[in-house]
Formats: C-alpha cells, sequence, structure tokens
C-alpha cells in the first residue's frame, strides 16, 4: 500500500505562519519531517502560496523522496484540488492507493496517527460501492459546554457588547475534525476534479458527505491543535520546549541505566543490468554505466546495513521486513528501510553505537564519496558521523564483483539496549 502526501497552506501573510520558527525549525518542518520519515508515503505535494514557493523550497531539508511544490489556489479548496492534480500527473500515481490531506499549521503529529487512519480504511468493505467508507478522520472531541449566541443583541450586557447567550448545544454527538484526512486517492480526486469552482467546501471531509460518500474517525489529539494565532503558538511552543526536556530526561535515564551491547552484521549482492544510468550507494546517487538490478533501487550499502541492525536486534531480516514480492516496494528509496531499521532500534529503548560498511566492487571508486555516504548514513540513523565508518576494497580481479558483474556489500552494526531482567535473561535454561 502507498501513499501520496499533500500539504497545504494558503496563509498569505507578511509572514506566513507555516515559515514560523517553533523550536528548532520552522513550522511546516514538523509535518514535513513526520510524512518524510514515515514508511508508506511515496510522494510529497506541497501546495503553497506562489510568492513563497523559493522560500520553501530554500528551507526543505534533504530527501530522496519525491517532493513537488504547486502553487496554491484563492481558496483551501482550489489549493487542495491544485495539489491532486499533482499527484495525478506523477509517473507512478496508479500506484498511489491512498492520499493524505494536512494542514501545513498542524505541526505536531502523533506518531501513530497515520497507522490508524490507514488501518481504520482498510478494516472496511468493498470501496467501489458509493455507500462504503472511503475516508478516515482525526476527530477530537469537545469538552467545553457549547453555547448558541447573538452578537448584535446587547442590550443586557451593555458593559461586555459582545451579544448574549441564546441556548445550549448537545455536545456528545459533536467532535473537532482534524487533519490529516486519509482517502481513496482516486475516488477524493474525482470529487475534486467534479466539484472544481462550486460549493466552498471547509475540508475535504464535507466534500465527501456533499457526494454520499462515508467517512470513519480515528481518535484526534490535542496536540495536533491548529496554529491561527500568537496564542496557539504560544502553547505548541510550551508542548515542544516540554517533549524535547521529557527527551533529554529519558536520555539521561537510559544513560544511566543497565544496558547489554548488541552486535549484527549484514551482506547484501545486487548485479548490474543491461541499462545504463546512475546507482544508488549508501545513500547517495553516482554517475554508473549500468543500472543496478533489483526489486528497490538496488542500495546494497543501506540493505547490508538493515540487515546489521536487523541481527543486532534479532529482528529477522530485510526481505521479512520489506519483501520484494511486495509492489509497493519497487523502486523503493532505501533510505526509507535504513530509517525503519533505526526507529526499531529506538522503539525498543536501543541507541546505534556504530557502524561499519565495506563496498566490494571494481566500479565506481568510492573513496572520493566516503565522505558523503558517511554524512548521508549518518543523517538517516540520527547519529553522528563519528559513528559512522565506510570502506570500500576490491576483489583482485576474482569472483563476479572482480569480473564486474556487480556489487557487494557487508555491514556491522553494535547497538546499546536496556539490559533485560535476570528472569529474562535466564528464562531459557535447563536445570
Amino acid at each position: 500500500m502507498i501513499l501520496g502526501m499533500i500539504i497545504w497552506d494558503d496563509n498569505l501573510e507578511r509572514l506566513p505562519k507555516q515559515f514560523w520558527r517553533l523550536g528548532d525549525k520552522p513550522v511546516i518542518a514538523h509535518a514535513f519531517d513526520y510524512f518524510h520519515h514515515h514508511p508508506a508515503i511515496a510522494a510529497i505535494i506541497l501546495v503553497v502560496a506562489e510568492p513563497y514557493i523559493p522560500h520553501m523550497a530554500n528551507i526543505l531539508p534533504e530527501t530522496q523522496k519525491p517532493v513537488h511544490l504547486i502553487a496554491g489556489g484563492a481558496t483551501r479548496q482550489d489549493s487542495v484540488h491544485a495539489g491532486l492534480t499533482a499527484l495525478a500527473g506523477l509517473k507512478d500515481c496508479q500506484n498511489i492507493d491512498y492520499v493524505a490531506i494536512h494542514d501545513a499549521a498542524r505541526p505536531l503529529i502523533p506518531a501513530n496517527l497515520l497507522d490508524g487512519l490507514i488501518a481504520a480504511i482498510d478494516n472496511t468493505n468493498d470501496h467501489k460501492q458509493k455507500n462504503e467508507i472511503i475516508g478516515a478522520v482525526p476527530v477530537l472531541p469537545l469538552a467545553d459546554s457549547i453555547k448558541t449566541i447573538d452578537k448584535n443583541n446587547s442590550q443586557n450586557s451593555p458593559t461586555s457588547g459582545r451579544g448574549l447567550i441564546t441556548g445550549g448545544i448537545d455536545r456528545s454527538q459533536l467532535a473537532a475534525a482534524q487533519t490529516p484526512q486519509l482517502f481513496r486517492r482516486d475516488i477524493i480526486t474525482k470529487l475534486h476534479d467534479d466539484f472544481a469552482g462550486k460549493g466552498g467546501f471547509t475540508d475535504d471531509c464535507s466534500l465527501a458527505e456533499a457526494a454520499g460518500f462515508k467517512i470513519t474517525i480515528f481518535d484526534g489529539a490535542k496536540q495536533l491543535m491548529k496554529l491561527t494565532d500568537a496564542d496557539d503558538f504560544a502553547m505548541l511552543s510550551h508542548l515542544i520546549a516540554a517533549d524535547s526536556a521529557a527527551q533529554e530526561y529519558q536520555q539521561q535515564t537510559d544513560d544511566n541505566s543497565m544496558t547489554e551491547t548488541r552486535f549484527g552484521t549484514g551482506f547484501d549482492v545486487h548485479k548490474f543490468s543491461n541499462e545504463s544510468g546512475p546507482i544508488w550507494l549508501g545513500g547517495i546517487k553516482l554517475d554508473s554505466n549500468r543500472r543496478m538490478l533489483a526489486h528497490s533501487d538496488g542500495d546494497v550499502g543501506l540493505h547490508a546495513l538493515c540487515d546489521a541492525i536487523f541481527g543486532a536486534l534479532a529482528d529477522g531480516d530485510i526481505g521479512a521486513h520489506f519483501p520484494p514480492s511486495d509492489p509497493q516496494w519497487q523502486n523503493a528509496d532505501s533510505a526509507i528501510f535504513l530509517d525503519f531499521a533505526t526507529k526499531r532500534v529506538l522503539t525498543r529503548g536501543g541507541r546505534i553505537m556504530n557502524l561499519d560498511l565495506t563496498f566490494i566492487c571494481e566500479t565506481p571508486k568510492i573513496g572520493p564519496h566516503r565522505d558523503a555516504i558517511r554524512h548521508r548514513i549518518a543523517k538517516i540513523c540520527g547519529i553522528s558521523i563519528d559513528r559512522v565508518s565506510v570502506k570500500a576494497t576490491t576483489s583482485e580481479g576474482l569472483g563476479f564483483t572482480g569480473r564486474g558483474e556487480g556489487i557487494a556489500a557487508q555491514a556491522s552494526a553494535s547497538i546499546t539496549l536496556p539490559a533485560p531482567s535476570d528472569q529474562s535473561l535466564h528464562a531459557g535454561t535447563i536445570k
């Protein structure tokens, strides 16, 4: 299953809120990083006001996933339609099943949200039937009492001049819709085509509802609040600061806890094809007379590192997590695989201590690109470059690498994990 990702914002203030600096990066970068690192996302469309496209291009972090900057329209609906049109024009758009549409002004996305939205749709029946569920939206129940007011009537409230309460509404059937909103790509694209220039819908869920489709809900989160004014910005800044402090405290706690060191090794091989073109090695693109023959991008270096990390975790191998029989990984960026392996370490409370990678090939020459590869691997794994070693050797003309038929890579990884209790450590002992 493959997703497209559209992040939109049509704010035209002097300094658009998506560019305000929140913590250590712009507001929009928080959402971008979330989707960029999610393994299900295949392409990202950024829809921004046309005057700010150059600025958006300048602040984009380094990425190997397709990212497209698109000019927004006069309304939210127009902007999302522009993004969907751009997505439909991509070469492999027919392989993209879902699209997630997100407001850049919601920077703090819960880690499990996108997976939850995907599961919410996948658990439904045949989506080709008009009544079937074709989307999932995070919603937040309303905690405050909801009142109707008359702003034009202030006769009994002369001091405030802001009107009167005229009644109440049962909040048990109400909820605030948030983003990202996830939809079947083909259906929501057709709806936006059909409703272009009509309506003025406040979100994509409303458009789907108007067309008679059903939308399921998923638990939203308070942290997913929308940035609209200075008060919101202050609260978001506080959340960012609190999260950073919690991570720092956790890191200090982890450093002082009992840990164990694990080691793993990995090995991978890919043949050259007869097609000309560049190849990917260690996360960077290199010129080559022949492409690699592979289901993904054929990056033997990153594949070997993944298996080394999985080996240290006793967590299977790269084929178990990203089977080559699955079409969604065809031509996939191997940085996605290494990022996933890194997260498997982090979710178990561990840290990557050292990565050692050796290429075995006659061509291309690795030496001139060694530091670029080290930098790229360090960035993907979130570790310092002095924890990444990259080496290369030839096989002196022997074997398939010596004959120039392909490239091999071997890797080792050392990680630390919280030490198991005595009970789990000796659970398998026979007495």
